[in-house]
């Protein structure tokens, strides 16, 4: 299934980061920054997770709820978390439900052997549910700036 935007982002319910289960409709009402990373602790995955941490205090200034979400183990990420002191949940999804809703399982090469992973990607999702922009294939330096950038743009919009 090929996402779209201003269609209704696919809904999910997993477990995340303190001691919880997030259903994404049930954040109805708020913009969702949802981006998806490979794995915890590893360089690029954590720099993104920096990013928007450093950046969290402007996102909930627009009402925005951030959710990472990858298929580490919860307990791998309240660990990610608390390593890093991030401000946000991080939701767990082994089963990889979100990833196939959203598309982001590939094929790719690591150190030459093909391996199956989550391809780097954020979906923002306006207040009444709908995916407002889709970013795949980030590259992480300055992706949570886009990120917040475009959020403005639409806060100012609505």
């Amino acid at each position: 299934m090929t996402l779209e935007l201003n269609q209704p982002a696919p809904d999910f319910t997993l477990p995340a980061t303190g001691n919880q289960t997030i259903t994404l409709s049930a954040l109805k009402g708020k913009p969702v920054v949802l981006y998806f990373y490979p794995r915890d602790n590893t360089p690029g995955c954590t720099n993104e997770a920096i990013a928007f941490r450093d950046l969290y205090d402007q996102f909930t200034a627009l009402g925005a709820v951030i959710l990472g979400l990858s298929r580490d183990s919860v307990a791998s990420h309240e660990k990610f978390k608390a390593k890093f002191s991030l401000p946000f949940d991080l939701v767990s999804d082994p089963e990889e439900v979100a990833c196939q809703a959203y598309d982001v399982m590939r094929n790719k090469t690591m150190y030459g052997k093909p391996v199956r992973g989550i391809e780097r990607s954020t979906f923002l999702i306006d207040a009444d549910g709908n995916i407002a922009a889709i970013w795949r294939k980030v590259k992480v330096d300055g992706h949570a700036e886009a990120v917040l950038a475009k959020l403005r743009e639409i806060a100012k919009n609505a």
